[in-house]
């Protein structure tokens, strides 16, 4: 077990689950003058800087347009910090908020220079509002439903239904499979060139976690494996996954990828690995991503 969280887990913020009930707690923190707001348009976070030197771009309640909806994320000491969707702005860069100030962008861009407790708020804000774009309307009946508790349930206003849907994640297995020194990557055709990766898959309903990650290895590589030991996890809002990383120990060492799947897989030895330099025809995954956690771990033992 790793002794340090993945980039985008962790984080400083307490998410003081019992005061989203509070509604009097609530509409206070979010107007304290301390109060940070976490931006987010069309999934897309607010930073000042630019891609060679972000920063996450924190803002004050003042700072946003009236009708905004907000969503509770936590604590720092005494200060609150709330996302807010804004996505019904046709162009955020001509408000008076955002205008010269910063821009929005996609996390995966600039996320990994970021500090680690500002990617986590950011990914966390990402994430909530992403689910909240999607759940407007009730599932079990149709009609509309209302945000409730801080941001963290959406409720039906059908009084003969009033459901209450919390936010949902996607568990998805991802794993290094290796075999004595050597350990097995993929790439998929939406890869930047030359990058390889460990393999990765959605669970399915009634699976467990190590059925998933047979199951998805032999799929995608025609490789059968045996052991399976957890790794770590990582919250992945791109967008809306939890990864949950392994290491597999092969049982075969045939490979045969299906089109559908991958375009290429291939078996690579650790000092081929080490051996790869920057421009040449192979390149290992994001620096932020729980693949590269699991391929620098397994490399450096």
């Amino acid at each position: 077990m790793p002794n340090k969280p993945n980039f985008y887990a962790g984080g400083m913020l307490d998410r003081v689950s019992a005061l989203r009930k509070d509604q009097s707690w609530i509409d206070a923190r979010r107007a304290a003058a301390e109060t940070r707001i976490v931006p987010v348009w069309r999934a897309q976070n607010f930073m000042f800087g630019d891609l060679e030197a972000p920063r996450a771009g924190l803002l004050t309640a003042a700072d946003l347009p009236d009708g905004a909806e907000y969503f509770l994320l936590g604590l720092n000491g005494e200060t609150a910090y709330f996302a807010v969707d804004l996505s019904d702005l046709e162009d955020p860069a001509t408000h008076p908020s955002f205008a010269g100030r910063g821009s929005f962008a996609d996390l995966r861009s600039f996320g990994s220079l970021l500090g680690h407790d500002e990617g986590n708020i950011l990914a966390y804000a990402r994430g909530l509002t992403w689910w909240h774009s999607r759940h407007r309307f009730c599932g079990v009946c149709g009609h509309l439903t209302v945000s409730a508790e801080a941001g963290h349930v959406r409720r039906c206003t059908n009084p003969d239904c009033a459901t209450s849907h919390f936010p949902r994640t996607d568990p998805a297995v991802i794993m290094l499979v290796h075999d004595g020194d050597r350990c097995l990557l993929g790439r998929q055709p939406r890869f930047p060139p030359g990058m390889y990766s460990t393999l990765a898959g959605f669970v399915e309903p009634g699976e467990s976690l190590e059925g998933a990650v047979a199951r998805e290895v032999f799929e995608e590589s025609n490789i059968r494996v045996g052991e399976v030991t957890y790794h770590s996890s990582q919250p992945w809002p791109f967008p809306s996954s939890l990864m949950l990383g392994f290491h597999a120990v092969a049982t075969t060492t045939d490979i045969r990828t299906e089109q559908d799947e991958l375009e290429d897989a291939q078996w690579f030895t650790r000092s081929q690995i080490l051996g790869w330099e920057e421009g040449g025809p192979y390149r290992l995954p994001r620096a932020d991503s729980i693949s590269r956690r699991l391929i620098e771990d397994w490399l450096h033992g």
